[in-house]
């Protein structure tokens, strides 16, 4: 079995409690790698190493041009492990090896662009409204940076935040979920092999309440950057606010996946089934509430069970698995307890609806593709993440009542518009109260554009350039070019 260390410093050191736990294999139940269990001593040190490296010369003295071709050296080591990274994730949370390898491509692809906009952070000269001085902007970085990740994608949301916080100039300490710390261990190893100084990069792998919280709250943390849940994003907001820390946080979804009468009804079917059982439900932008106008809603109901009803569920690791198992035990349980709470709330369950045991399915931990049909937006299944595949199907009669219906939720983060008129695509993207809008697509995601969410699905923003703006912060710099005749106790 596997055992692996903390990342501090850029060296393996053993956690000072000297414990280690097991991470298991969602699909088979064996354990096959130890974990480190840090502490509040464990994370003092990765925070004053991320602390010191900001005025290290190795890594302040850098240009940005420089920090660039470092971020370009990683991608490009990620783009030769891609078997390994992987590999370890699928054993850590059960994905699908075929969705895996492709998001650990595309983990890649945002070192690669955030390399290059490294360089492209731009200040400004201001036209000042006063004689006598010069005035610029500047973008500085925060400084340390903590980042808190979550167990259904670790590689890819942590290289969401990894990439434009290094970009910009800070240094990080990284504590990923419990169930999924080995591929970030991994990919700490390509960090140091890209040359990157000690202490830019640190990861703290252990339990919420004794890694999550102590750096959360650590003096020395100026940001921090996390996904997970709307409650426990909600409880590092407030430890954050304490000392004024920046935060961006990607939390839930309750999106709205929306299909008109006049769509094409067999890519709407296709979209609206990857937009929930891909990765088996368990990713925030799920398009869990289905939305069908009334007049196909029969029909479309019967094409999606017939699709989704045939899907292969079973073994992650192999290619042509469509639906894996659940990643946590207690995700699994939870999952199943939100199917009993729809039937119990008056929902028709029309496929799934129960775990999925025997052979092929390993320990047991699968749910089956699940949809409820006679959901009402004000049950609990339409309101709350069940972060599963589980599907609820709500009819509407107009625009009007698919905008009531689909901003009725306390969420904001996505959703999914199945039209042919183009004019309401406009309408519905403009008046959807959701940080990004597929029109007759849905999940795409790319590290040019930014997402987030309204409401309760976070704060700020991961991609594109507004990404790299959440980990700057601005400086006004003012310079006297001629001696000052007024009084120097005059301002305004």
């Amino acid at each position: 079995m596997k055992r692996y260390h903390l990342f501090i410093n850029n060296e393996w050191i053993d956690p000072i409690s000297g414990v280690w736990f097991e991470s298991t294999e969602p699909y088979s139940g064996r354990a096959w790698a130890e974990v480190p269990r840090g502490g509040v001593a464990d994370v003092e040190l990765a925070v004053h190493a991320a602390h010191d490296a900001l005025d290290a010369p190795a890594w302040r003295d850098l240009t940005a041009t420089q920090r660039g071709a470092l971020l370009r050296k990683l991608a490009d080591l990620v783009s030769e492990n891609v078997d390994v990274l992987a590999e370890t994730e699928q054993r850590d949370n059960g994905k699908l090896i075929a969705e895996v390898s492709g998001q650990v491509q595309n983990v890649a692809q945002w070192f690669h662009y955030y390399a290059g906009l490294a360089d492209k952070v731009q200040g400004a000269v201001v036209p000042i409204n006063k004689s006598g001085v010069f005035n610029y902007v500047k973008h500085e970085p925060v400084g340390v940076v903590a980042a808190i990740t979550p167990w259904n994608s670790p590689l890819a949301l942590t290289a969401w935040k990894i990439a434009p916080a290094l970009a910009a100039g800070n240094t990080m300490v990284i504590k990923p979920s419990e169930y999924t710390s080995s591929s970030l261990l991994e990919l700490a190893a390509l960090v140091k092999l890209a040359g990157f100084p000690p202490g830019v990069f640190n990861v703290i792998t252990g339990f919420g309440n004794e890694v999550g919280e102590p750096l959360v709250s650590h003096p020395l943390v100026a940001k921090v950057a996390f996904t997970g849940g709307d409650v426990a994003g909600q409880k590092i907001n407030e430890i954050a606010a304490r000392d004024f820390k920046k935060v961006t946080l990607e939390l839930g979804g309750k999106s709205a996946n929306i299909v008109f009468d006049d769509a094409d009804l067999d890519q709407a079917v296709m979209g609206a089934v990857a937009g929930i059982f891909g990765a088996a439900g368990q990713t925030c932008m799920a398009g869990s509430r289905l939305l069908v106008q009334r007049g196909i809603h029969d029909r479309f109901v019967a094409m999606l069970r017939d699709i989704a009803g045939k899907a292969i569920v079973g073994d992650p690791a192999k290619m042509e698995t469509q639906v894996g198992p659940i990643a946590t035990k207690a995700q699994f349980q939870k999952i199943l307890d939100y199917i009993e709470i729809a039937k119990a709330g008056g929902a028709k369950c029309v496929l799934g609806g129960h775990a999925l045991t025997g052979e092929g399915y390993g320990q047991g931990q699968f749910v089956a593709p699940t949809i409820f049909t006679g959901v009402t937006n004000d049950m609990r299944i339409a309101q709350e993440e069940v972060f599963g595949p589980v599907l609820s199907v709500i009819p509407f009669d107009d625009e009007a009542d698919a905008l009531r219906i689909a901003n009725d939720t306390q969420f904001g983060l996505a959703a999914g518009v199945w039209t042919q008129s183009l004019h309401r695509a406009f309408h519905m993207s403009d008046r959807l109260k959701a940080g990004t809008v597929w029109i007759n697509n849905y999940r795409a995601t790319s590290f040019t554009t930014p997402f987030g969410g309204y409401k309760r699905s976070g704060i700020g923003r991961e991609g594109g350039v507004d990404a790299i703006k959440e980990y700057l912060q601005t400086k006004s710099v003012w310079i006297t070019t001629q001696p000052s005749r007024t009084n120097a106790f005059v301002l305004g």
